[in-house]
C-alpha cells in the first residue's frame, strides 16, 4: 500500500483518498474513493496498476473481493482522517431507493444524537451490496454510545433502515490509516 501511494498515486487521475485497516481476524479492508466510476476504471486499466496488483495479491491468503459503487452518500461530512476507530459495515440492501431516502433523513439526526461519529460514507453497488464506513472519535466512545438508548425518532429510523438490510457484517478497524489526495 505504501508503494502504491508513493509510486502510483501521482498518476491516478481522479483518486480522492482511502480508508484502510486490518481487522482482528487479519482481513485487510481498503475503501478507496475516486471522483467518478470512470476515473476508477481508468486507474484499474493502467499497466502499472496491473503490475502493482499482481505483486500485491500474492500477500493475501483468502478470497479477495472488490465492489465498484456508483451510489455514494456522505453522512456528517463523509469520512474523517481524524478517526481513531472505524467500523466498516457490509451487506445487502433489499430496497436501495428507500434506503437512500432514509439516509437523507438520518444525516441530520446522526450529527445531533451521535457526537462520537465524526463522519460516514455509504456506497452501494449495482447488485445492492453496500459498504458503510463510520468514523469515530474513539472505540470507547463508540461502544458507550451503542449502549445508550436512542431518541424515539432516531430509533424508528434505525429500525426501518435495518429492516432493509440482510447478511450484515461488522468489521472493526481499531488502528485505521488514511490517505488523501492533496492537489
Amino acid at each position: 500500500m505504501d508503494r502504491w501511494l508513493r509510486e502510483l498515486e501521482p498518476g491516478a487521475d481522479g483518486w480522492l483518498g482511502g480508508t484502510f485497516g486490518i481487522t482482528d481476524g487479519g482481513m485487510l479492508v481498503a475503501v478507496v474513493r475516486f471522483e467518478s466510476a470512470e476515473a476508477a476504471r481508468r486507474n484499474s486499466d493502467r499497466p502499472e496498476q496491473a503490475v502493482w496488483w499482481k505483486e500485491m495479491e500474492q500477500y493475501f491468503t483468502g478470497a479477495i473481493s472488490f465492489h465498484d459503487c456508483r451510489d455514494v452518500v456522505l453522512l456528517a461530512g463523509g469520512g474523517s482522517d481524524d478517526a481513531k476507530f472505524v467500523q466498516v459495515i457490509q451487506g445487502h440492501v433489499r430496497d436501495k431507493d428507500r434506503a437512500l431516502a432514509l439516509l437523507d433523513q438520518s444525516a441530520s439526526m446522526l450529527s445531533e444524537h451521535r457526537p462520537d461519529v465524526i463522519g460516514a460514507t455509504i456506497a452501494i453497488d449495482d447488485a445492492g451490496f453496500f459498504t458503510e464506513t463510520v468514523s469515530f472519535v474513539s472505540e470507547s466512545a463508540a461502544r458507550a454510545a451503542e449502549r445508550m438508548e436512542m431518541a424515539p425518532e432516531m430509533q424508528k429510523l434505525v429500525d426501518e433502515e435495518m429492516s432493509l438490510l440482510e447478511d450484515v457484517a461488522y468489521l472493526d478497524l481499531r488502528d485505521p490509516w488514511f490517505a488523501t489526495h492533496h492537489s
